[in-house]
């Protein structure tokens, strides 16, 4: 008997602004029961604005200042739509997204921030935006490595003289004078000084620039940026490899296109920070614009609003009162001046000192302490008394998603038992290998597989995408091209409302990539159940004999066509230790097709797709059926970013220990050769020169093939060297 409860109304958050990742973590310690959340951001992480000047400085690494959105989204039980949102439709209450299908809500909140980018002549070709961050960060430390390598001169424009602008300057200056380079960097201000102080902390600013060489230059009209420079009117040209924008804060362009209130590109809010005359869209940070109490664009908004929005997101979802977010009228100004100083100021007095930048610093890592610290929601213990075997290792460790929660080889095996003696005529092979071979009628063959996947992250439209090229692994493998697919669908318990739209993001995402395939989705089945589940039952055509893993001879190598790992990097992704950008890029390879490298491969003695096995069980069943024994060149064998330090800490599937004893290995010890893989590579044995031709023709065709072990006459376990 189900007891969840089920989905009844759909949150939507544009954006992972600091108020979004706030509430995301306010929302996995106490979520509302029958909302579903969903974030679309355009990354796997959000930089945190108040420990951007000390990175540029060289006192943060670029760790240091991400905050992890997918850890959160996990943690807020949210899926994690990583594109950028487009546009949206407020009659029919859909957030459209670049790359898929729009996204339903019932209550959105945007939270995009600005950007810097501007429109004066040259800049979008030859000028970095200071927002947003990410951008502006890649793009100086590009620049840095040009200067050190003496391929740029260290001449650096900063359009903009308010606090950002005088800000980025000084930290730019101090990390280039840190490696011994003199720079020459110019703040462009239209004003005639620097804005958004007041006049003390102007001069102790002023001061603070000319100490690390810094020039200010008031009242300029820019007319033009090039290459190397910008042309000011009546004053010279101010040299400069590196533009960067910080003149003030500009509204996305595509709000601007929708139908939303705005004033200047910025979205009106009231004071509930519901947008203006819709009750079910919210705004905060700084794409909104308070009238209710004009403030400038400061992160302090954005982290003080999100206990406000928190509430009232609950509220237009149950049916509550909401609260009115009153922003404070004056706050503390703490500005890095390069070095590890820094300047204070409140109320008109401003103090400058070293001691001001260790306060500063400890502010910015307790609020980056909050979002990577998480706390610990334990699984219910065990009662005192339960029958044997329940407290073994195997049993108490979590159950992971996708091939990691298969069956053990062994356990199938002598679960399902010997083919049947008798099978009808047309059946050319049954179990054993990737898919069964069936006789054509009217000639050639057909082959036939099914499978899969637990969820192992929340958004349908991705975890599709995964599962259907997973199922279309087995028909590549035997170097069939796809035919037909039925889909077999389980959803967590939800309305017939959110049942509809679930279950459009999933078929049209299926359609699709089988149509890419050359194969279309012709029918299904879908149930409710605990849990996201989502797999495909697929034909395929060939017209000689399918490729099996039987066909392999002695001098063959193995070709591989993806990294191995994504079975300990899911483990630490359902753990919460994965940083973002590992998972997000692996997620990005699981999900392309391997189309191109089938047909590639189509004249491989014998061929089978990595997965639940491991690497090590699916070289050992080709030579199983073959006859063969191999080596495995443990060197050569290409690993997924972080799969190597994350099983080095001890990270492990839950399927790893029965991998282990199905497919014993000699030689070099590696755990990630016996790694369950989900949509893993095509793993072909076939001569030494079609394998090097093969794997050039795969790079040409913008794919990937590793050559990493050999087959020998004999037979015994995987030797790894």
């Amino acid at each position: 008997m189900l007891n969840a409860t089920p989905f009844t109304r759909d949150l939507v958050f544009v954006g992972g602004g600091h108020a979004h990742a706030l509430v995301l973590r306010k929302w996995g310690m106490n979520p509302l029961p029958g909302a579903r959340l969903t974030l679309i951001n355009p990354g796997p992480t959000a930089p945190y604005t108040g420990m951007l000047p000390g990175h540029v400085a060289g006192h943060y690494s670029r760790d240091t200042l991400e905050i992890d959105l997918m850890r959160l989204a996990r943690f807020a039980g949210a899926r994690l739509i990583l594109a950028h949102a487009t546009g949206i439709d407020r009659d029919a209450r859909l957030i459209h997204v670049e790359g898929r299908g729009p996204v339903a809500y019932d209550v959105a909140s945007i939270d995009i921030g600005i950007t810097a980018r501007m429109g004066i002549p040259g800049f979008a070709e030859h000028g970095v935006g200071a927002k947003p961050l990410d951008i502006y960060a890649r793009a100086w430390r590009g620049f840095l490595d040009a200067v050190e390598s003496g391929a740029k001169p260290p001449t650096i424009a900063v359009i903009g003289g308010g606090v950002a602008g005088c800000e980025l300057a000084m930290a730019m200056a101090f990390a280039l004078r840190q490696r011994a380079v003199t720079p020459q960097i110019t703040v462009i201000e239209a004003g005639a000084d620097i804005s958004g102080v007041g006049p003390s902390a102007r001069a102790k600013l002023h001061a603070a620039m000319t100490g690390l060489g810094v020039t200010f230059v008031p009242d300029a009209q820019i007319e033009h940026i090039h290459a190397d420079e910008i042309t000011l009117a009546g004053q010279p040209p101010v040299p400069a490899a590196l533009c960067v924008g910080a003149a003030g804060a500009f509204a996305h362009a595509w709000i601007a296109q929708t139908d939303l209130p705005q004033d200047d590109g910025f979205i009106v809010v009231d004071p509930d920070l519901r947008v203006k005359g819709d009750a079910q869209v919210f705004a905060v940070g700084d794409c909104a614009h308070m009238p209710f109490a004009p403030r400038p664009k400061a992160g302090v908004f954005a982290v003080r609003a999100a206990p406000v929005l928190y509430h009232n997101l609950r509220a237009a979802l149950s049916g509550g009162p909401l609260k009115p977010f009153h922003p404070q009228k004056s706050y503390l100004k703490l500005i890095s001046l390069g070095g590890k100083s820094a300047l204070a100021e409140k109320f008109g007095v401003a103090l400058a000192a070293p001691l001001l930048w260790r306060w500063k610093n400890r502010i910015d890592h307790a609020f980056m302490d909050k979002m990577d610290t998480l706390p610990a929601m334990p699984a219910p213990a065990l009662p005192s008394t339960v029958a044997l075997g329940v407290r073994d290792g195997t049993q108490t460790i979590p159950l992971c998603g996708g091939c990691g929660a298969k069956v053990g080889s062994t356990v199938l095996k002598s679960g399902l038992g010997p083919a049947p003696d008798r099978m009808q005529p047309d059946t050319v092979t049954g179990p054993g290998d990737d898919a069964a071979i069936l006789r054509q009628p009217g000639g050639g063959f057909q082959v036939l597989s099914t499978d899969h996947l637990r969820a192992f992250i929340e958004d349908p439209v991705q975890m599709t995408r995964i599962a259907a090229i997973h199922a279309l692994g087995d028909i590549w493998a035997m170097g069939a091209t796809p035919q037909a697919a039925l889909s077999s669908i389980v959803l967590p318990r939800m309305s017939p409302a959110l049942q509809e739209r679930t279950l459009r993001e999933i078929n049209d995402t299926a359609q699709a990539v089988f149509a890419r395939a050359g194969a279309a989705v012709v029918g299904g089945h879908t149930t409710m159940g605990a849990e996201m589940t989502i797999g495909f039952t697929v034909t395929g055509v060939r017209q000689q004999m399918p490729i099996t893993v039987a066909g392999a001879r002695a001098g063959d190598v193995l070709l591989l066509t993806r990294p191995i790992g994504s079975g300990v990097i899911l483990a630490a992704h359902m753990a919460g230790c994965a940083p973002a950008h590992v998972v997000a890029d692996m997620l990005a390879i699981m999900e392309q097709p391997q189309h191109i490298a089938a047909r590639v491969l189509s004249g491989a003695h014998a061929m089978t797709d990595t997965t639940g096995f491991g690497l090590a069980g699916h070289v050992q069943a080709i030579c199983t059926a073959s006859g063969l024994r191999a080596d495995i060149w443990r060197n050569k064998v290409p690993l997924y970013d972080g799969a190597r330090d994350l099983s080095d800490r001890g990270v492990q599937s839950s399927l790893l220990a029965a991998n282990l004893a199905d497919a014993p290995a000699t030689g070099v010890a590696d755990p990630l050769l016996h790694d369950p893989q989900t949509a893993g590579g095509l793993l072909a044995a076939l001569p030494r020169d079609a394998a090097e031709t093969a794997r050039a023709l795969l790079h040409a065709k913008g794919g990937a093939g590793w050559i990493i072990g050999e087959l020998f006459d004999g037979t015994g376990p995987v030797h790894v060297s």
